[in-house]
Parts: structure tokens; C-alpha cells; sequence
């Protein structure tokens, strides 16, 4: 099971329609995929995405470079080499960069230590069920118009979906924000949550002016209210709503982490599988989450989250944004709003070999 071969490349993914985040415009998902091959034959696949090609050339350069530190170790020991290539890498880390670029070969390890011992990741990583709700959380961006996110929402009602989670702006407008959350469910209809991201968009007036309004509008969550290291602010207004704060997307450190857990300022966290450096550290926050007693979710990368959620006892939800679907062969999709991984050894996702070449960059 030894590693003889690790492979890293870009890919830029065009989208079909572009849409506005953060103010700027976001027309592809750019991919850092990486392949670790071992000597029998077994091939491992992990990849990052990001919205926007900013340093993606930077992050595979650095997850090359590590790559190359994986000759010749186990992939049936992923742990050892996650604390090899730290080490190796601490000078930027931790976090950061540094996570970026170990996240891709870490998830590549453990497809490789699935395939080789006939396990999928959610049975290998704990086993604790095989499916796991969902929530759609494409296209219901702050940039469409009332009209198009009501018709995006009965959208995703239609498909299955039985939650659906939108984003909201910085306008500190009462009405209007909550006037956003009722077109909402206009489109879903009776049946589908609606949950809110703030995107880290309000300073705490704001946020303490918005929360109840938007909790009376009948949302079932409120998600990154307030910019994610304001601890105390996310504390005090976990303590004021009925509904849950959630967050921790923004987060790369068990030490990050277990600040906010001890301040109570989330009532469900929720982990980016990229930012936190792979799913060897992922693990370990995910158990930190369960001693709080915290029920945790996944941000984005729906294919890989349901199988790290659905090991442990603590997983939540999986939030539905596919952003790798063009690259693969089979990406899982939700039934009556339940999302079970793909079916085969390690994550079971097979890439688009034609798509992965035609979407290349070199």
C-alpha cells in the first residue's frame, strides 16, 4: 500500500450561469485535484474549489511540493502523513495556505485507505448511519431579484429539497431582508425550511436589529450573522434567538474552534472541510463538536461531507452545493431530501477523465 506516485493539477470549471458573491463576479470553480497512486495499483482522488482562480496556482505549487513527501508512506496511514507534511509546511501554517494545499492530498489519502480496504469513508471514518438530510443552498444568492429567488426556491422544492437556505445582504432594512425570507417561502411552499446566511455581513447592531425580525418571519436558522472571530457578539446573540447561530465555515484550528465552542457561540457549527486541512483534522474537530454537545454540518463539497457526517453521531445536515459536478461521472444528488454517498470503496466518486482534460489548465 505503499505510495509511488502523486500527481497535482489545476482545472478550471465554467459555469453554465455566473452569479455575484462577495460583490465580485464568480463564472467558474477553479480545482486543485490531486491523484496519489500506490504500487498495486490503487488510485486515490482529493480535490479543493474555490470560487475564483486567486492563488489557486499558488496552492497546487505548495500541494506538488508536499506531494512529493508521500512517496513511499502508507495510505493506510493517513494520520502519520498529515503530521509529516505539517510538519513540513508549519512555517505557513497553521491553517491558511497550508491547509489548502494539505486538504486535497489528505482526501486523496483516505479514498486510497477506503479502496484498499474495500470500506467506504462513512462506514471506515465511524459508521454511524448511511444518509444524512440535506439542504439546497445553490443559486438563492442576495444578488436575485424577489421574483427570481421565489422562482429558485420552488426550484428546488420541486426536486425534493425540504430545506433551502438563501443569503442575505448587508442592508441593516428589517423589512426588506425580511420581505427576501417570505418570497422565499412563497416559492418553496408549506413543508421546506428556510434558512438564512448573513455571510458575515452585519456588525452586531445590525445583526441584533435583524435576528428577531427574521426569526419572526419564520426562518429556522441564522447562519455567520456576524464576522466569524466576533465571539463575544455571536455568544450574546446565540443567548437572545430562539433559533440557532450557526457557523465556523471561516475556521482552520482545533484551537479556533474550541474558543468558540467554550464562548457557546454557535449552536451548530459548521466546518469547511478545505479550510481545516483535510479530513485527518476534520475528525478531530468533528469529536470536539460532539463533547459540546454540538450537532455540526458541512460547508459546500456535499460528496465528500455526507460521508464524514453520516460517520459520526453528530452530523446534522449536508448542505447541497454541488460545484465539482461537471468532473464527475457520478455526483450524488438528494431523494425526498436525503443525500447518501456515492455507492463504492473510499468516497466512490469517479471522475470525468474527458471533462477533467478538457477542463485542464496547464
Amino acid at each position: 500500500m505503499k505510495i509511488t506516485d502523486v500527481g497535482v493539477e489545476i482545472l478550471e470549471v465554467p459555469l453554465e450561469h455566473g452569479y455575484q458573491a462577495g460583490g465580485r463576479k464568480v463564472v467558474a470553480n477553479w480545482h486543485v485535484l490531486a491523484r496519489v497512486r500506490t504500487a498495486d495499483g490503487i488510485e486515490g482522488i482529493g480535490y479543493v474549489v474555490k470560487q475564483r482562480g486567486d492563488l489557486v496556482r499558488a496552492i497546487a505549487q505548495a500541494a506538488s511540493e508536499l506531494g512529493e513527501h508521500l512517496i513511499g508512506c502508507s495510505v493506510l496511514e493517513p494520520e502519520a502523513a498529515w503530521r509529516k507534511l505539517a510538519k513540513l509546511s508549519d512555517w505557513i501554517g497553521p491553517g491558511g495556505l497550508q491547509h489548502w494545499a494539505l486538504a486535497p492530498l489528505d482526501i486523496a489519502l483516505w479514498d486510497a485507505a477506503g479502496k484498499a480496504q474495500s470500506q467506504p469513508l462513512w462506514r471506515l471514518l465511524g459508521g454511524y448511519r448511511d444518509s444524512l438530510p440535506a439542504y439546497a443552498s445553490d443559486r438563492l444568492w442576495y444578488s436575485l431579484g424577489l421574483a427570481e429567488l421565489e422562482e429558485s426556491a420552488a426550484a428546488h422544492a420541486k426536486a425534493g429539497h425540504t430545506a433551502i437556505k438563501l443569503r442575505l445582504g448587508a442592508a441593516p432594512d428589517r423589512e426588506m431582508q425580511a420581505g427576501r425570507v417570505r418570497a422565499a417561502q412563497q416559492g418553496a411552499g408549506p413543508g421546506v425550511d428556510v434558512m438564512v446566511d448573513g455571510t458575515q455581513s452585519w456588525d452586531y447592531p445590525t445583526a441584533a436589529l435583524l435576528g428577531p425580525a427574521l426569526e419572526e418571519a419564520g426562518i429556522t436558522w441564522l447562519e455567520d450573522p456576524l464576522y466569524h472571530d466576533d465571539i463575544e457578539g455571536l455568544a450574546s446573540l446565540a443567548a437572545r434567538l430562539d433559533i440557532p447561530v450557526t457557523g465556523g465555515e471561516n475556521l482552520y484550528t482545533l484551537t479556533q474552534f474550541r474558543r468558540t465552542f467554550e464562548a457557546r457561540a454557535l449552536d451548530i457549527a459548521i466546518l469547511d472541510l478545505f479550510r481545516v486541512g483535510g479530513i485527518t483534522p476534520w475528525r478531530k474537530i468533528a469529536a470536539l463538536a460532539d463533547f459540546f454537545r454540538l450537532p455540526i454540518c458541512g460547508h459546500v463539497v456535499p460528496e465528500v461531507h455526507v460521508h464524514l457526517l453520516a460517520a459520526v453521531p453528530n452530523g446534522h445536515k449536508v448542505e447541497y452545493m454541488p460545484r465539482s459536478t461537471e468532473i464527475l461521472a457520478n455526483m450524488p444528488a438528494p431523494v425526498d431530501g436525503v443525500l447518501r454517498p456515492a455507492e463504492g470503496a473510499g468516497h466512490g466518486l469517479q471522475l470525468d477523465e474527458r471533462s477533467v482534460k478538457r477542463c485542464r489548465v496547464e
